[in-house]
């Protein structure tokens, strides 16, 4: 089997004000992606050296299959290009970081104030006896200390691991052992949904599994203060308020480990992806700048948390290397009521909003009513992260959050890559249902299982051909697993995905290539079937499975949400049913419906199919540890 199959490919398309084109960092994305396609390397070069460096870079890259090193022997430290070069700017007193707490609590830090704030923090942890090299886990809500510590342990050369704060005991005790943290830090509690969610009482049980750690240090935020165990608990507060008030940069190899972050995966136990120092910079810099098109005046907001790779490169390093002023919030896109998105849009003047097709589709469950209840006309550019952005969501998205006006940045790319691999630029015509075309910088094909390339509207699988800057450098104490990600597919990085390319070279991508259900010998692809039937208007979210069948093989299996105020009536299923084999034929129709009233989900949005199969069937779904709930 060549892992081949047909897509019928329905492409409408969207052509954006020509003045996002005109005034876009990347004005014409055919002369840019070509520049690059004619020398990679002194593509790169041009982008690094918008940036700060302690000491030069002896080359772009080289590659041994499947290392990279990216700006060879070359010397700089992530925070300087994020605080530093812009303290001795006009924007020291520009707002960096706009915090919006659950409760309606706001605290704003300029870039000055950050960078002092992070500099007391590094001193701290120096006090702690963290150094270069070192691993420290950060379990926090998102507030701004999050931020602070992540920049305070890149300042100082210690590598952290970031642990969404949602993660329990053994979650957070699995991660901390694997990559040897030495210092926890975190916060007594955080908020969510109206309630207090006790860390600190949480990282107490993780931590009577880790012997690595030496020392905690706690964000006390609740009144009255809880009480610290003085033999390894530190106050944070206290922390800074005792340390130095500067702290120059360390100076970092291009190539020196900048931090560890775990997968949330939908398939097996999370692995450690270590990105580096100089390359990752480099990309979420650039990215951040073009992909997004930040302006001076932009205001940047990334519903992220910080525990994902999307907070990492676009609520922390990216956006903040680039300059721009970031709002962070603690709390959910539908608490109180599913308007607070829009009244924070409104109230802040975001301009830039990006967030995930899982929020979108949410948000499309409640209504139209909710943001017409805002004027959402500072919005300028709209992105999505996470899964595929299917045409409908992309369609309520367009039309009733960016007015028919605002670019869609549909973004694919993943926490290995940790930079913006598929996207469609600034200006260049939308597809709905495809991310678009590679950056100028990414090198991507839709091959088969041999690697060769398939020809436009066949689906395949989603390779990136060539080395770049922010790749993954190894996962953490397992090289094995780092190198089946170039040895599955000759000469490859696989991505995992299965994806289709049209005549245009568009990319849509299709859903993971571990969701493919083989039924009567035909290929299927979750996603396409998902897709069809969110398309239905009943129909809010919707996960498939294969279902083990003695005549076909398997059946496919779907579980339906429906949007709010409609009930699963009479005849519902055989519509569905109907709609189904009208979008994609009869092979595609799910032979049972099941309405729920959510689906299982990692915390970054990912539906978790094989806790669904493992549910169906009576079996073990094994690691759940990245389970919403």
């Amino acid at each position: 089997m060549t892992g081949t199959f047909a897509v019928k490919l329905e492409e409408k398309r969207y052509l954006p004000d020509p003045r996002f084109k005109a005034t876009a960092w990347t004005p014409d994305y055919t002369r840019a992606y070509q520049e690059f396609m004619r020398d990679p390397d002194a593509f790169w070069d041009r982008i690094a050296r918008e940036l700060v460096w302690f000491g030069p870079w002896d080359r772009v890259r080289e590659w041994n299959h499947p290392y990279a090193k990216w700006f060879v022997n070359g010397k700089m430290n992530i925070t300087y290009n994020c605080l530093d070069r812009h303290v001795t700017s006009e924007r020291k007193d520009k707002p960096a970081l706009v915090w919006r707490g659950e409760g309606g609590e706001e605290r704003r830090l300029t870039y000055d104030g950050l960078y002092r704030e992070v500099m007391r923090f590094a001193n701290g942890l120096k006090s702690l006896g963290v150094g270069k090299g070192d691993r420290v886990c950060i379990y926090m809500p998102l507030v701004p200390e999050q931020v602070v510590a992540m920049l305070a342990c890149a300042r100082i050369g210690a590598v952290h691991s970031v642990v969404f704060g949602g993660f329990g005991p053994d979650a957070l005790a699995m991660r901390i052992n694997d990559a040897e943290a030495k210092v926890l830090i975190t916060a007594d509690v955080g908020y969510r949904r109206g309630k207090a969610v006790p860390l600190r009482e949480i990282a107490k049980e993780a931590l009577t599994h880790t012997p690595c750690v030496e020392k905690v240090v706690v964000l006390r935020r609740g009144t009255p203060a809880v009480d610290l165990d003085p033999a390894r608990e530190v106050d944070y507060a206290d922390l800074c308020r005792e340390a130095a008030p500067d702290c120059p940069a360390e100076t970092m190899d291009a190539e020196d480990p900048l931090f560890i972050l775990y997968t949330s995966g939908s398939t097996g136990a999370p692995k450690g992806i270590v990105h580096s120092c100089g390359g990752y910079a480099v990309g979420t810099y650039y990215t951040a700048r073009h992909d997004f098109d930040i302006k001076e005046t932009d205001v940047f907001w990334c519903t992220a948390d910080p525990g994902w790779i999307t907070g990492h490169s676009y609520v922390v390093y990216g956006p903040l290397a680039v300059g721009t002023t970031v709002v962070i919030v603690e709390g959910t896109p539908d608490y109180p009521d599913p308007g607070v998105y829009w009244h924070l849009v409104q109230d802040l003047g975001v301009t830039i909003f990006y967030t995930a097709p899982t929020a979108i589709r949410m948000f499309m469950r409640y209504g139209d009513e909710w943001p017409a209840k805002y004027d959402l006309s500072t919005l300028r550019v709209l992105g999505s992260v996470g899964e595929p952005l299917n045409p409908e969501a992309f369609e309520w998205y367009y039309h009733h959050i960016g007015g028919g006006r605002c670019p869609v940045v549909d973004t694919w790319w993943q926490t290995e890559t940790g930079m913006h691999i598929i996207t469609t630029m600034i200006g260049e015509a939308m597809k709905p249902g495809f991310a678009g075309k590679p950056i100028p910088g990414a090198v991507v094909d839709v091959v088969d299982r041999q690697g060769n390339p398939v020809p436009p509207g066949t689906g395949g699988f989603l390779v990136i051909r060539e080395p770049w800057p922010a790749m993954l450098r190894t996962v953490y104490r397992n090289d094995e697993r780092y190198r089946t990600y170039w040895e599955t597919i000759p000469g490859c990085y696989t991505a995992g995905d299965l994806a289709v390319k049209d005549k245009e070279g568009y990319i849509m991508i299709l859903g993971r290539a571990d969701d493919l259900i083989i039924v009567a010998g035909h290929n299927i692809g979750t996603a396409e079937v998902e897709s069809a039937l969110v398309s239905h208007d009943a129909v809010a979210e919707a996960a498939v499975i294969g279902k083990p069948d003695p005549l076909k093989g398997n059946v496919i299996k779907a579980f339906v949400t429906l949007r709010v105020g409609v009930s699963p009536g009479d005849g519902l299923s055989a519509e569905l049913a109907r709609h189904v084999r009208k979008s994609l034929g009869p092979v595609a129709v799910p032979a049972e419906i099941e309405y729920v009233d959510r689906l299982p989900k990692t915390r970054s949005g990912k539906i978790m199919r094989r806790v669904l199969k493992a549910r169906e069937l009576g079996i073990d779904p094994g690691d759940i540890s990245t389970l919403e709930e």
